[in-house]
């Protein structure tokens, strides 16, 4: 029996992009009383993002005052097509068949609907009526890592492939002015953005074979990042506590995942970490001694698309394997509620494009 599952192919989609400067100056540097602004101003000019995307993007239209059930009903509108697209990308990239698929698993925790983005992206792109269908919400930032180990499990089990879409629009979340505008909301304002990624695994092939995954979730800290279903959409709760979190776990948890393999942080040549902010990077680099080079996919990822929460780290993977000369072995982070910590360790089984 086969036991790996491999990466054979990857696509992402984004909706039209926005500058940082351009959001401040045409919606956010309104949105705010002047008693929030400066502090507000300084948040954006650091966040370490300079482009962002955005399915609703609040330079057109206002959603903050809008309600859950009208964010719901425009999410159908927009995921669908941008999720289409990530996929159809994927399988195109790995020269796989819609039809061929054996699972077809989503990560969102920005929308819900039902029918859901499973069953009409199954329908439109003609998957077969047995295909096995998962959806998974509310894991947020980290989806994409435990959704890649269920979706592996599956391609070893069953020796079919199985597609894994990520896709967030974390713009129709946008929250009013008049309510909780914190530190918090602040930040959540300045970082967010909307994308889609998705994953073709195979029994076999060249791309990168997943090894491992391993979570550690420290519960004691679980008030530290939220995200509450209001009447206005969905609000972040995002503690200036986490970045001391991760200073806690993050190091132990890689030297787990590697040490399963007898491999240490030296052998590893590509770090696709989830950006969830600056200080979230500083962290992992600090901790796992790594040099500037090793996180500058990741950087780069947050400086051009800014935190999408799930499909960010595919994305990152994304930016890894196009290099030149793409890294052997990989090392994907993610984190998120709970607070929660996923690895997963990736090997090319043969010299990727």
């Amino acid at each position: 029996m086969n036991r790996n599952a491999t990466i054979a192919g990857l696509g992402t989609a984004l909706p039209p992009p926005a500058g940082q400067d351009d959001l401040w100056d045409g919606f956010f540097a309104k949105h705010y009383t002047a008693e929030k602004r400066a502090l507000a101003r300084r948040i954006f000019t650091n966040s370490g993002v300079r482009t962002r995307q955005a399915a609703v993007s609040p330079l057109l239209e206002d959603v903050s005052d809008w309600s859950t059930e009208q964010r719901m009903r425009r999410y159908q509108v927009e995921a669908v097509p941008l999720g289409k697209e990530a996929v159809e990308r994927a399988l195109t990239d790995a020269d796989v068949r819609a039809d061929e698929l054996g699972l077809f698993a989503v990560c969102c925790c920005t929308g819900y609907a039902t029918p859901g983005l499973d069953i009409l992206l199954a329908r439109d792109l003609g998957m077969s009526p047995s295909v096995q269908r998962l959806f998974v919400g509310h894991m947020g930032c980290y989806a994409a890592l435990p959704g890649l180990g269920t979706a592996a499990d599956f391609v070893v089990a069953r020796g079919r492939p199985a597609l894994l879409l990520c896709a967030e629009l974390t713009s129709l979340h946008l929250q009013p002015a008049s309510t909780r505008t914190d530190l918090q909301q602040i930040v959540s304002h300045a970082l967010f953005a909307d994308a889609a990624a998705a994953v073709v695994l195979t029994p076999e092939g060249p791309g990168y074979t997943l090894r491992d995954v391993v979570a550690v979730t420290d519960t004691t800290t679980a008030d530290h990042m939220t995200w509450e279903v209001t009447d206005l959409g969905f609000r972040m709760g995002l503690s200036p506590r986490v970045p001391a979190v991760l200073e806690m776990h993050v190091r132990q948890l890689v030297d787990d995942l590697l040490g399963r393999h007898g491999l240490g942080i030296g052998d590893i040549d590509g770090w696709a970490v989830h950006p969830g902010g600056p200080k979230i990077l500083d962290v992992v680099q600090q901790q796992l001694g790594l040099d500037d080079e090793a996180l500058a996919a990741s950087r780069g990822v947050l400086s051009a698309y800014g935190n999408c929460s799930s499909p960010t780290v595919l994305l990152v993977l994304d930016a890894l394997r196009s290099r030149p000369a793409p890294p052997r072995r990989v090392v994907m982070l993610a984190f998120g509620p709970g607070l929660t910590l996923y690895g997963t360790l990736l090997e090319a089984s043969t010299v990727t494009a």
